[in-house]
């Protein structure tokens, strides 16, 4: 299996239980989801909210270790450490951007199912429409992190390509922490409120026959600032290594190898 696939099952198998549970009680099981998730997800962000309001400092230790690396030898335990903390995170950042690559052979299937709908048989079906936004936007929330891992987005650079390997993790440091950082940030503060509205009414679609996992969608919005938070913590710590004359550990495998 790829990437990500395992985690995309998990899920698919736990929506699967979830609606044959609800089908064999009657519709019990989705009753009770109704009636406890706006509960269960204030306290699940309130927790959230608390560990991270203890835990940002750490946000600052990469860039801590490339200060020091270029001054001080650092213990070579400290480097493991390192190591281990971006092998860590890439993982989680590969296993999302892994799953949501399925999205993108589903916006094909889809756009091809409602083009033939609707001018061979002049049928429309607003749940399969509404999915393709549902899966553009995962799609981009999701595996924009994995992406920044294989260096896929668009760098507009003048300097970073004539650079030595120290000179481009000054400029991967810098690029970390004076803009993807702080935007990452204000997009997960300014979004947790728009969430927790959300989850509060467990917002669904407008249309009566739309898909009603609106506040799921939304939630992707933080998701994806987070993962660009952690993605960059990487980053940063690899260049941390680079800085300190370390060797960086080997990058997964890129998402260009594991193509649906």
């Amino acid at each position: 299996m790829r990437q990500g696939d395992r985690f995309l099952l998990v899920l698919i198998g736990l929506s699967i239980a979830i609606s044959l549970a609800d089908l064999l009680s009657a519709g019990s099981v989705v009753t009770w989801l109704q009636g406890h998730l706006p509960g269960l997800a204030q306290i699940t962000g309130s927790v959230l909210v608390n560990i991270g309001r203890l835990a940002w400092w750490l946000i600052l230790i990469p860039l801590g270790l490339a200060i020091a690396g270029r001054f001080i030898a650092l213990p070579t335990a400290v480097h493991e450490i390192n190591a281990r903390f971006i092998r860590a995170i890439e993982a989680v950042t590969g296993m999302f951007g892994g799953a949501a690559r399925w999205f993108a052979l589903g916006l094909v299937i889809a756009t091809a199912v409602i083009v033939i709908q609707r001018y061979v048989f002049g049928y429309a079906s607003t749940k399969l429409q509404e999915s393709v936004i549902y899966m553009h936007a995962l799609l981009f929330l999701l595996a924009s992190a994995s992406t920044l891992m294989a260096d896929g987005h668009v760098r507009v650079d003048v300097f970073f390509t004539q650079a030595s390997a120290r000179g481009k993790a000054w400029i991967d440091l810098a690029g970390t922490y004076l803009a993807l950082i702080p935007m990452s940030v204000l997009i997960l503060w300014s979004s947790t409120g728009y969430m927790a509205s959300t989850w509060r009414i467990l917002e669904r679609s407008r249309e009566s026959d739309g898909l009603p996992f609106v506040f799921l969608l939304k939630t992707a919005i933080p998701l994806f600032a987070i993962l660009m938070i952690l993605q960059g913590l990487s980053m940063a710590s690899r260049a941390a290594l680079t800085l300190a004359g370390q060797s960086e550990p080997e990058k997964p495998r890129s998402l260009a190898e594991g193509e649906v």
